[in-house]
């Protein structure tokens, strides 16, 4: 099994995020495979039953908005019922951002792992690598 772990990232906080998903989907005996949003397909995400989505909080506490906002756009409609796990870093704010992107995927019927996303405050610490890892084998046993 093969899960795909698709992410934007400026400064490499979130990319490391990514790595640690994707060494909890290994650690948990499945194939992790790693996805710059800019390289991902909509269509293929959505032919998985389980992938991670990761995104930095931008700007006024929000997505992306050049690929990763329309990326999440055109994917919204196709995640009925698909085990998502979502994560990323910020460098201010409180959140905000991973609670509305939350809402959204819940909204159109996706299946949050741990019900949240999993956020770290610039680099993600030892114990956000260690929740990463822990929410990446859970959603290789989807």
């Amino acid at each position: 099994m093969s899960i795909s772990v698709v992410y934007w990232s400026g400064t490499g906080n979130t990319e490391a995020m990514a790595n640690a998903v994707a060494e909890g989907i290994k650690e948990a005996g499945a194939e992790a495979k790693l996805l710059n949003v800019g390289s991902a397909s909509v269509d293929e995400l959505a032919a998985e039953d389980a992938f991670a989505l990761g995104c930095p909080s931008m700007g006024c506490e929000e997505l992306e908005d050049s690929e990763m906002e329309p990326f999440v756009q055109e994917l919204e409609g196709k995640v009925s019922g698909k085990k998502i796990l979502l994560f990323g870093s910020y460098g201010w704010g409180d959140g905000e951002w991973m609670r509305n992107w939350e809402e959204r995927m819940k909204n159109a019927g996706a299946v949050l792992v741990g019900d949240a996303g999993v956020i770290a405050n610039e680099a993600p610490d030892d114990e956000a690598v260690k929740a990463l890892k822990a929410a990446g084998k859970e959603l290789a046993s989807a």
